[in-house]
């Protein structure tokens, strides 16, 4: 059989338009990475073009490893050629080879977006910025947007001339890309940016990698800023075989940088281009896409489709308006609880949608009550847990020395006895040299003042010499296991003998079954392609199919993922969408905010249930809203009203059906909004990273501690529950 046999005609055309500028507007549902592997295949097999000639690229590693597994299956032999990877992991594999030319090691270090609070945190101390006016995280948003626009600090410094405030911003974005060429890193803005720049700066390189990738296709071509356009425009411009795919009604990530314009006016750019519309749907049913189709029909912006199904119509549409948030999470609760005692579904089944990460403390607090197992997407990341951060620095130090960051971070881990004052002086003294603080630690006898600091630096850097060398030939595995025994950093919390310690060895032995893993998997392992992988890794490359369990997540997360059973909760004007998007002058905003909802009802393959409440609390207020435009923007027959609705507001709500028998199965004094007087406790007995106990999660520990005002608010990270935040005054922790 034919591999196109399978494909819809639509499909098969858009496989075989192989020569010139293609644009696919791919519905959600319809098929893209079908087209996309089937594209490959077809170019292979039919065409005769080598493997080593084909692009394909995508946003997450997830995506990309599906693709590859996909083009593994279809192609066999040969298929290992062709390069599929992430816009990210692509531009890595190119600077690794030809970053030197530009001013960088080859060596470079990734910087996550700790290490990027970290740099800036240094810059604003060192320009006396004040951080309540020049608060770090907008100071790094107004980088990562200048760096979308391929806005070099000098070019920023000239577009915002006039502005002081701006003007400011200019001075710590120069500062701050100093510091990260200084330490031979990139954050992730710098490796489309910089890729950009080699191409620009050195035009032998850019034909070199033109005439290798003469069929480039790129997924979610939405999801694209103007420097991953620039990007791509520059590698297909010698053979013009562009071939973008994406959904103009899915882009969702203007805040990102995303720039809709890229896929609206891909025919402004490529006259010649030809366009093909993926409409048949093969996700969802009848009623769920009819709803889909009317809400975004509303957005002006978007190229003109219709998704449709041979799936027949399914259910309709639920929707259910509750007094309260409280009464919200218990129905869901309560729903969810009856399907799976039915048999109906399983928890895996379902995930539960909402605007904003807040919204989830009412879900998960009824969940446990309900004893519903559940997963957060978006908690804290393996990767940022503190032993996995220190032993991934000493990593980074080995193999890029330069990484000022990482070397701080280990320098006295375990303690060695330098203190402050001793990296003080090195510190000052790799400023007035302007010399990495590594390259300073090497010349410790010559820092004036240093006097017995010297000795106690002298035996770290003769150790991470010693690993320096020895780094070629051991391999990631051993080298990992050379650092534990000559650090005991393994010894020391065997020593601690607690539960904290217990689990933090457990998160070593985790660290060294992924470097195995990712030995046995990789071509020619190396320590820089390993830290490049732990790097890359998104929230969304954690998710893991068939787990029991209900998934938690907002609707950016969801994107790209599917369930049987979708709730959309919070569905009300002010929260979804947001009030700023309601009041904003233009549409932009508000139309972003249907192309998500659109995002979120596109996830459901068989039951979509939209859910509001009359009142919810906002930061300590109670407020009143209507229910959310875009439930009003679905027309009537498509919905199961479980509470009535007009044109001009809302009457009050009839109960759902079983909604009276499942809230006297789960009534509990904890499910009634109440009062509760707290007395702020002067001091807490624990701080970030200790171990703690709660009386119903169990041991956990402390991820991050905010004085809220009238109590502390505490992030833990529980062995068995996962994480959650509370208020010190209701959870009673004790430190263990």
């Amino acid at each position: 059989m034919n591999i196109q046999d399978t494909l819809n005609q639509r499909q098969q055309e858009a496989v075989e338009k192989t020569e010139g500028p293609l644009l696919i507007l791919a519905g959600a549902g319809s098929g893209k990475t079908r087209v996309l592997t089937h594209r490959i295949a077809y170019l292979m097999k039919e065409k005769g073009i080598s493997p080593w000639n084909i692009m394909a690229i995508t946003f997450t590693n997830k995506a990309a490893q599906e693709m590859r597994s996909r083009v593994d299956q279809l192609i066999g032999a040969g298929a290992e050629s062709v390069w599929v990877s992430t816009f990210h992991a692509s531009c890595v594999r190119i600077l690794r080879r030809y970053i030197d030319r530009i001013g960088y090691g080859n060596h470079f270090a990734i910087y996550d977006a700790d290490d990027q609070k970290t740099v800036m945190k240094d810059v604003c101390k060192r320009l006396l910025l004040d951080t309540k006016i020049y608060k770090e995280r907008a100071l790094l948003s107004a980088v990562s947007s200048a760096k979308d626009r391929l806005l070099s600090p000098e070019a920023y410094a000239r577009e915002v001339q006039g502005d002081h405030y701006k003007e400011r911003v200019a001075v710590a974005y120069r500062a701050y890309q100093e510091q990260l060429r200084q330490n031979n890193a990139l954050d992730f803005d710098d490796l489309i940016v910089k890729t950009v720049e080699l191409f620009r700066t050195c035009p032998e390189v850019l034909a070199s990698y033109q005439e290798r990738l003469r069929y480039i296709m790129v997924d979610e071509y939405q999801d694209t800023n103007t420097a991953q356009f620039e990007l791509v425009s520059l590698l297909a411009d010698r053979y013009r075989n562009l071939c973008v795919v994406g959904d103009d009604d899915q882009s969702i990530y203007k805040f990102r940088g995303a720039n809709i314009e890229n896929i609206l006016g891909f025919e402004k750019v490529f006259p010649d281009a030809t366009v093909i519309k993926l409409e048949q749907n093969y996700r969802s049913t009848g009623n769920i896409l009819a709803a889909a189709n009317e809400v975004i029909r509303h957005n002006k912006g978007r190229k003109e489709k219709r998704l449709w199904t041979e799936k027949g119509e399914g259910e309709k549409v639920r929707f259910g308006q509750f007094q309260s948030a409280y009464e919200e999470a218990e129905y869901v609760a309560g729903e969810i609880a009856k399907g799976v005692g039915a048999g109906r579904w399983g928890y895996e089944d379902c995930a539960i949608l909402y605007r904003t990460n807040a919204q989830s403390r009412l879900f998960e607090e009824k969940f446990l009550l309900a004893n519903i197992p559940y997963k957060i997407v978006g908690g804290i990341n393996f990767y940022g847990r503190r032993e996995i951060k220190d032993l991934l620095a000493y990593l980074k130090t080995v193999d890029n020395a330069d990484d000022d960051l990482a070397v701080r971070r280990i320098i006295n881990i375990p303690k060695r006895g330098i203190g402050a004052a001793t990296i003080a002086k090195v510190q000052d003294y790799a400023l007035q040299r302007e010399i990495s603080f590594y390259s300073a630690l090497e010349e410790a006898d010559e820092i004036p003042g240093l006097g017995r600091g010297a000795a106690k630096v002298r035996p770290f850097v003769h150790f991470i010499q010693t690993l320096r060398s020895e780094a070629d030939y051991l391999g990631v595995k051993r080298l990992m296991e050379e650092i534990l025994e000559q650090t005991g950093y393994v010894r020391e919390l065997e020593q601690e003998d607690t539960d904290e310690a217990r689990a933090r060895i457990e998160n070593i032995d985790e660290l060294i079954s992924k470097i195995v893993s990712y030995e046995k998997q990789a071509k020619e392992p190396t320590l820089s392609e390993f830290l490049e992988e732990v790097a890359l890794i998104a929230d969304i490359d954690t998710v893991e199919e068939g787990q029991q369990h209900v998934l938690l997540m907002t609707l950016h997360s969801a994107k790209g993922l599917e369930f049987p059973q979708v709730y959309l909760t919070g569905m009300e004007d002010g929260i979804f969408p947001g009030y700023m998007a309601i009041t904003a002058d233009d549409q932009e905003e508000l139309e972003e905010e249907r192309r998500l909802c659109y995002v979120g009802i596109t996830r459901a393959m068989q039951s979509l249930t939209l859910t509001s409440a009359q009142q919810r609390m906002i930061r300590g207020e109670t407020k009143y809203n209507k229910v959310s435009r875009f439930v009003r923007e679905i027309p009537r027959e498509l919905v199961h009203m479980e509470s009535p609705l007009r044109e001009e507001g809302l009457e009050k709500p009839a109960l759902p059906d079983g909604y009276l028998q499942m809230k006297k199965a789960f009534r509990t004094k904890a499910f009634q909004p109440r009062t509760f007087p707290v007395t702020k406790a002067g001091a807490l007995s624990y701080q970030e990273g200790d171990r703690v106990r709660h009386v119903k999660f169990g041991p956990g520990v402390v991820q991050k501690i905010v004085d809220g005002g009238r109590d502390y608010e505490v992030t833990v990270d529980f062995d068995q529950a996962g994480v959650k935040k509370m208020f010190a005054g209701f959870a009673k922790l004790e430190k263990i």
